[in-house]
């Protein structure tokens, strides 16, 4: 049965603010069973601007793309950064953050993910039904 993933890293975040070295930050990314095709990258309350966890919500597909080519369209990038770095850059109206983490994290990460939800399973035993019904209002 598949259990949620939760994959903590340590990330170079590079804002406006902290110039051009970035600070070393801690990240967990995440996989949960029930939105198969997403991932997730959460930060700690202490680099948001409102002292929050900030979580993005972004295609797996994504990030893996990512790992060997520019990758994304709107608020989420991803590319690589160097031989052992990938680069995820977030945009929101206050502002663009960079964060570079280890690609070996990101591959034993998605290592985890794709063995846990193979391409093509993602929506195994879900009653499609249902979810149309749902949609339609008619639940």
């Amino acid at each position: 049965m598949l259990t949620d993933i939760d994959h903590i890293v340590q990330a170079r975040l590079h804002t406006r603010e902290s110039g051009p070295e970035g600070h070393e930050i801690t990240a967990t990314l995440r996989y949960h069973r029930d939105d198969p095709l997403a991932a997730r990258v959460a930060f700690p309350p202490a680099v948001s601007l409102d002292g929050a966890e900030v979580t993005w919500v972004f295609g797996r597909g994504l990030l893996t793309t990512g790992l060997y080519e520019p990758a994304g369209e709107g608020d989420v990038h991803v590319r690589p950064a160097g031989p052992d770095r990938t680069a995820l850059e977030f945009r929101a109206p206050e502002g663009v953050a960079l964060v570079e983490v280890a690609t070996t994290d990101l591959r034993i990460f998605l290592a985890r993910v794709y063995e846990a939800v193979p391409p093509g399973h993602e929506f195994r035993g879900v009653d499609m039904d249902a979810v149309v019904a749902f949609l339609l209002g008619e639940e």
